[in-house]
């Protein structure tokens, strides 16, 4: 049994929600209010989630959660084989991670400030858009970011299904707005659009109302 503290509409607690419906894990979910991390903090010694407790193994940050759940249960595994693969994959993740999360976070960051500048918004937004074509160019000839079904996935599509899934009515976040704003899809990104649907109807555990 997986324990699983966090919140809804948590990107990190998406990836992990794909991570364990891909593995079907069972799993148990324990709430923690978005504006008290002190049971988070008590389990881990810090104040953000996902957290995950595997028989008193506790882990957090989403990337590690996935490799050890990845090692823990290598059934229908998510980071390939190999060197050469496994090199590929870290870079896509780490580049997803420390390059394409720069510009929303600078946004936010920006428009929360009393005088914001919006020429650096409108540059970081042009950045956003760019992404785009990226992704729709790796998913020529693949249903996947990587080919099959795997981390990749996991970790970019919580995301980027902001560009076409609307948040819920409760999902307040302006992060979240700030990606449905910045990743306006064509028919040019076909490859893309088919792509968010293909990994909405992949299974997530638990399913978080």
């Amino acid at each position: 049994m997986i324990l699983l503290y966090g919140f809804p509409y948590s990107t990190n607690m998406e990836r992990i929600q794909l991570v364990l419906g891909h593995k079907e894990l069972d799993t148990e979910y324990i709430p923690v209010p978005y504006d008290d991390r002190r049971q988070v903090r008590e389990v881990s010694g810090q104040d953000l989630v996902p957290v995950i407790d595997h028989g008193g193994t506790i882990v957090y940050d989403s990337p590690v959660i996935l490799e050890y759940l990845d090692e823990q249960f290598p059934e229908l595994p998510l980071l390939p084989p190999g060197r050469g693969r496994r090199a590929e994959m870290s870079v896509f993740i780490d580049w997803f991670n420390r390059v394409w999360k720069v510009p929303p976070n600078a946004i936010e960051a920006e428009v929360g400030k009393d005088e914001p500048d919006q020429a650096k918004i409108e540059a970081w937004q042009e950045e956003m858009r760019s992404y785009l074509a990226v992704f729709n160019n790796m998913l020529a000839g693949r249903e996947y970011l990587m080919g099959e079904f795997s981390a990749a996935d996991c970790v970019a599509w919580p995301f980027l299904r902001y560009a076409l899934i609307p948040p819920d009515e409760e999902d307040t976040y302006l992060f979240h707005a700030i990606l449905v704003a910045n990743m306006p899809l064509s028919d040019e990104h076909a490859r893309l659009t088919n792509w968010i649907r293909r990994v909405a109807d992949h299974p997530m555990k638990p399913e978080i109302a």
